[in-house]
């Protein structure tokens, strides 16, 4: 009996809850640290990422409008997803980034529980970074935190989730979209989490995520009138003055991210929820 040939298998983008092939038919081999093929991943184009804007715009309005309460029990039910996934990340995260199951099962417990962490802001980050301001006169003043609206990231390129769960969790938490470009050569636990997002409570758009390269993709997200903040980690150092240059055309937000990728071990802090909120003041006049 002759040896079977297996089928490989083509990912697509997701976009609004869906799951498109990239408008230009382009495809890139998916290999892990040895070299080996693991799959076909879709090669996002501009029209992709213009598409994937146009969704999460759309989301923004019910994702932002949502009670924090809400928020907070969609992103756990992902936890929950994320957990109930466990061993086919463990699986890829040790094939995508080269390290042994049990370094890979604490990456992929790590991820899970900073998902976890973020998950339980959403109803904490207006008591902690709003406020109830004193005045002199005969008002009331209140300033609370808003979401910002939607959000490019370009995801980390070494670390596959970890890095990817750091960098989007908190654009959700605070009530914004996102629309991310996974790690070019390291795209299938991004992938996978597609797949969790499209099937747990989170509406369609609110996440969206794109397979290819940040060199390719990031100028676009830069310069698009309707993102309203960006995420630079993913891409080069060398690139990321020119990726502010074209952010500053529409008067976007770009997060400051050091040259080399953090250690996504290490504790996380509310500093990523603070960059995708916009502070509003309130004043009432007191009543008689």
């Amino acid at each position: 009996m002759s040896d079977r040939i297996s089928v490989a298998k083509t990912y697509k983008l997701y976009i609004g809850g869906k799951f498109p092939r990239s408008e230009s038919g382009r495809v890139y081999p998916v290999t892990d640290t040895k070299g080996k093929f693991l799959a076909n991943a879709s090669h996002a184009s501009r029209k992709d990422v213009r598409d994937a804007v146009s969704a999460a715009r759309k989301a923004f309005g019910g994702w932002s409008a949502a009670t924090a309460y809400n928020r907070g029990q969609v992103l756990y039910r992902v936890a929950e997803m994320l957990e109930g996934r466990r061993e086919q990340f463990v699986a890829e995260v040790s094939a995508s980034e080269g390290v042994a199951t049990k370094k890979a099962q604490s990456t992929v417990d790590a991820s899970i529980d900073r998902w976890v962490w973020y998950a339980g802001w959403t109803d904490k980050i207006a008591t902690v970074l709003g406020a109830a301001n004193p005045v002199a006169g005969p008002y009331f003043s209140f300033t609370v935190p808003e979401p910002t609206g939607v959000v490019g990231v370009l995801a980390p390129q070494r670390s596959s989730l970890l890095g990817l769960v750091s960098v989007l969790a908190p654009v959700l938490a605070t009530g914004s979209t996102a629309v991310v470009v996974s790690s070019a050569d390291r795209p299938l636990p991004a992938i996978t989490l597609s797949e969790v997002l499209a099937t747990s409570d989170l509406p369609g758009g609110v996440a969206n995520i794109l397979t290819g390269r940040a060199s390719e993709l990031g100028p676009w997200l830069a310069s698009h009138g309707d993102v309203n903040a960006l995420d630079p980690t993913g891409a080069e150092p060398s690139a990321r003055a020119d990726l502010a240059r074209e952010a500053a055309g529409t008067v976007k937000r770009v997060l400051t991210v050091p040259d080399a990728e953090p250690d996504w071990t290490a504790d996380a802090d509310i500093a990523r929820l603070r960059r995708y909120l916009e502070a509003k003041t309130v004043w009432h006049p007191l009543g008689v």
